[in-house]
């Protein structure tokens, strides 16, 4: 493998994987305000019973809960596969120059970051919505109770 396909496989990796993380990230946060605004304007006289109100709240949620709990993992595999690619370097370049590799083990952990970057807030916002659901379904049973 050549010096390029070395360079293109690393870019390929950082843009492949950061990139992946911010389509995730952008999907999660668009059904985060999606949701949000359905949960301002909901009607509760259109739902016979307190499952289907909550059947039509939750929506769309496993998404947020999938990329919050995936991202950690994306990102580890982008460190991975730069950590890979580095000692690949390593052994092709035949050099142990400390400063070469410390920025290609940097490089790598950058895509670890970026997950946890994703997962983070992706995880508040899913807490935030299904206790918001909780405070909805209490709210159309006590309506009814009354």
């Amino acid at each position: 493998m050549t010096q390029l396909d070395s360079t293109y496989l690393s870019n390929l990796v950082d843009y492949g994987v950061i990139g992946l993380l911010l389509l995730a990230s952008l999907w999660a946060v668009g059904i985060a305000f999606e949701r949000w605004f359905f949960y301002r304007r909901v009607d509760f006289s259109v739902y016979p019973s307190s499952a289907a109100l909550e059947t039509e709240l939750t929506r769309h949620l496993t998404v947020i809960g999938t990329v919050a709990a995936n991202a950690p993992y994306i990102g580890l595999l982008g460190t991975v596969m730069g950590i890979m690619l580095t000692f690949h370097n390593m052994g092709i370049d035949k050099s142990m120059d400390v400063h070469s590799i410390m920025i290609g083990l940097s490089m790598a952990l950058k895509a670890t970051a970026m997950g946890l970057v994703v997962a983070i807030p992706c995880v508040v916002l899913n807490n935030v919505l299904r206790r918001r659901i909780k405070e909805l379904v209490t709210a159309y049973e006590v309506r009814l109770g009354s």
